[in-house]
């Protein structure tokens, strides 16, 4: 590259609906501001809720003539993806759906004179949850050799890159982080079809509707408390009429509100009186850092870092059970000096370990690299 130039990058997205990866990709493409034009392919091409928390001078294109992400591996559409790349300065890929785009590079990058690669991974679909399916673990190994780098956010994520991927040299770990200060405010924006009752306690928790999410599980055990307790659940995704199902079940349809996806949490998160995860899987949730620096203790099952993300204070209601998951709510609903507590202690931990800026650093000095110490984020 030469001159002042803007450096072109290409994103391959498994999926460009707003979840923990997205909003992080989005949050560095605003950083980068016009120092850098963005193309992005999502392997599920309908898939583009994200694209309205992009700031509208950041200068981006969803292309519909570019070679598709998803589809029957093969040399053509290999092929086909390489001459795509050869027009970039950088190559971003992310998750298991941008796979085909890793191996394309991993064919073609030695006689083609391809850009840098760099490959996100930050969890998995309810499919690997427990283990990892043995063939995609394969195509991973053959794959990603040609990467500059393997980026993941947790320590969980590390240890399955070195053991089952073969990519311990290449893989960087950098922890997700937000703008800590901005949650220190009461909340500004009004949560869609919330509004708190005298007395109610109200649990929430931020997430992609998905399979994985398992959010039938939290609605089960809310259920199961007092009338006073609602729950809000935030996001949006296919598996939204199986909660509202569950709950309608368990008869607090009542009970439960769901406004979809809502961008900036800093201005709403604050309406919860406590965080809650369900998930199957998880590595280190944004969702997570956002509620602490909100001041909100955590409850969630012992997934991914989560217990190590969280303060001192917080950690015994990071469940080992089904039976201790349920006795965490019940707990920590009914105890408003003891929410205050450990939300307390939560913010103390996020401004401590999670503020973007060291986030913002760590990709700064990777992407940097790649591009022959090129400044993105900020300088010239």
């Amino acid at each position: 590259m030469t001159g002042n130039r803007p450096a072109r990058l290409l994103h391959l997205h498994s999926s460009f609906s707003l979840g923990g990866k997205e909003a992080r990709a989005v949050r560095l493409m605003n950083l980068m501001g016009l120092r850098a034009r963005h193309t992005i392919l999502s392997a599920v091409p309908e898939a583009l809720g994200a694209r309205d928390a992009i700031d509208r001078e950041i200068d981006v294109a969803f292309p519909a003539d570019a070679p598709a992400l998803h589809g029957k591996p093969g040399p053509t559409r290999y092929r086909d993806l390489a001459r795509y790349m050869r027009q970039f300065d950088l190559v971003l890929s992310y998750n298991w759906g941008s796979m085909d785009g890793v191996m394309a590079h991993r064919i073609f990058a030695s006689f083609r004179g391809l850009p840098p690669l760099i490959h996100h991974e930050d969890g998995f679909n309810e499919d690997e949850s427990i283990r990892r399916n043995w063939k995609r673990n394969g195509f991973r190994r053959l794959a990603l050799p040609t990467a500059e780098a393997l980026v993941v956010p947790s320590t969980l994520l590390e240890r399955i890159a070195a053991d089952e991927w073969g990519a311990k040299r290449r893989t960087r770990l950098i922890r997700n982080g937000i703008d800590v200060a901005a949650y220190a405010d009461a909340p500004s924006v009004a949560i869609p079809g919330f509004e708190r009752r005298e007395g109610e306690v109200v649990i929430g928790t931020v997430a992609g509707l998905r399979k994985v999410k398992d959010l039938p599980r939290l609605v089960r055990a809310v259920a199961a408390l007092p009338a006073h307790v609602r729950l809000v659940i935030v996001g949006e995704g296919p598996e939204r009429v199986a909660i509202i199902a569950e709950a309608a079940a368990c008869g607090m349809g009542e009970r439960l509100v769901m406004p979809g996806f809502m961008a900036e949490p800093a201005c709403w998160i604050g309406h919860f009186d406590l965080l809650a995860l369900s998930s199957r899987s998880e590595q280190a949730p944004i969702a997570v850092i956002e509620a602490m620096a909100a001041g909100l203790p955590v409850v969630s099952p012992q997934v991914g870092d989560v217990a190590a993300m969280v303060s001192d204070e917080n950690r015994r209601f990071i469940a080992a059970d089904e039976a201790a998951f349920r006795g965490a709510l019940t707990e920590l609903a009914g105890n408003a000096d003891l929410r205050a507590d450990v939300g307390a202690a939560n913010r103390r931990v996020a401004a401590e370990r999670f503020d973007e800026s060291t986030m913002v650093a760590g990709y700064e000095n990777l992407y940097g690299r790649a591009l022959a110490g090129r400044r993105l984020f900020s300088g010239d």
